[in-house]
């Protein structure tokens, strides 16, 4: 057998879960029957690529993953359109932006052939967990984890890529309404040099501190600001963030401290191609609350694989709070929103080259390479 061959253990029919229905999905609970692993040996050789049974890992108690955080991901999604076809998006991006965070913490990572062929197989196995309701989709969730059994401070020689998936519906119980967020003024996230920039397990974990106390305080997400003056924007938990201030779409840049979001790549393109004016600078907290204070702050939304598009209507900063568009969704999010979802779906001509159809794709050739 070829060492790129994907070997498909199908679960028994009597093992099988039930799929949930489409109305009751929240986000990241339900996971579907089947699981793609591969494993990278200390020749630096990618083998024994397996789709299996939904089951817990095996690992060593001693595995440096487990230790010293050596672990990238990803997410992407995939839908299922009116026409029963199976859609990717932009899953390209997310090969290329997992191969980016493994060469920072020093891992090997599988090429975006096999990274392909892995989620689009996996996929089509599952594709009677792909919900039909167009509020929902099929979320994909690649890993890297180094799995060496040894305590030491060192970059890993062997690894596990494996790929979970899961049917999801909205990432906040808002749906597509607005948002509240918390200015955090106390926990940092990143600084330039640091793991901002990468998908790394490290980044969400020191996050959950802050994000718990403003959950606490009845606010969604929180927006972070840089970690030297506490004065510039950064993004919020689970997204990129942008502004709308007198007609110009401003995001800050990527400097090192920000994570490169697939989707903030997407509307960055087109609101360009638009013809609206898109600026990528530095944005102080100060700014953003005296544009909202003038008026001139006419949006504020987030952008991220899970939510798309998440309008910010509030946001609080040292205990006052700032209404955005009037708690309402803005124009310019709505109409990202209906933009970006239709290519998704294949609703509209995908004028950019991000959508690929694997419906027609047949499960053996893509095992067999």
């Amino acid at each position: 057998m070829d060492k790129n061959t994907i070997t498909i253990h199908r679960i028994r029919p009597s093992e099988a879960k039930k799929k949930p229905d489409d109305s009751t999905l929240t986000f990241g609970r339900v996971f579907s029957d089947h699981f793609f692993i591969i494993d990278r040996n200390k020749q630096g050789e990618w083998l024994s690529a397996k789709i299996e049974p939904y089951r817990p890992l095996q690992l060593d108690p001693s595995s440096v993953c487990l230790h010293y955080g050596q672990m990238v991901f990803e997410g992407l999604k995939a839908y299922c359109n009116k026409r029963n076809e199976i859609l990717l998006f932009r899953w390209q991006k997310n090969a290329e932006r997992m191969r980016t965070s493994c060469r920072r913490l020093m891992m090997d990572c599988v090429d975006e052939q096999m990274f392909g062929r892995a989620i689009k197989t996996l996929i089509l196995l599952e594709r009677d967990w792909i919900p039909k309701d167009p509020e929902c989709s099929l979320y994909v969730r690649p890993n890297i984890i180094g799995t060496d059994a040894y305590l030491g401070v060192h970059p890993a020689e062997e690894y596990k890529f494996y790929v979970l998936v899961c049917p999801v519906g909205a990432y906040y119980r808002e749906g597509f309404a607005p948002v509240s967020i918390l200015v955090e003024d106390q926990d940092v996230r990143a600084v330039r040099g640091g793991l901002g920039s990468v998908k790394t397990a490290a980044n969400y974990a020191h996050s959950l501190r802050a994000q718990a106390r403003a959950a606490s305080k009845g606010f969604t997400q929180v927006l972070w600001l840089d970690a030297i003056e506490q004065r510039w924007v950064e993004e919020v938990g689970t997204m990129n963030i942008f502004f709308v201030i007198k007609d110009e779409l401003i995001t800050p840049p990527l400097e090192g401290s920000i994570l490169p979001g697939v989707t903030r790549d997407s509307v960055i393109t087109i609101a360009k191609h638009w013809g609206i004016k898109v600026v990528e600078r530095a944005i102080s907290i100060d700014e953003v609350i005296a544009t909202a204070q003038s008026g001139d702050l006419q949006e504020c939304f987030g952008t991220g694989t899970a939510a798309v598009i998440s309008p910010v209507g509030l946001f609080s900063y040292r205990g006052s709070e700032y209404l955005v568009s009037n708690n309402k969704t803005g124009p310019l999010a709505q109409r990202l929103y209906d933009f970006i979802t239709a290519i998704q779906h294949g609703d509209i001509e995908d004028l950019f080259g991000w959508v690929e159809r694997i419906d027609h794709l047949n499960i053996e050739e893509l095992a067999n390479g």
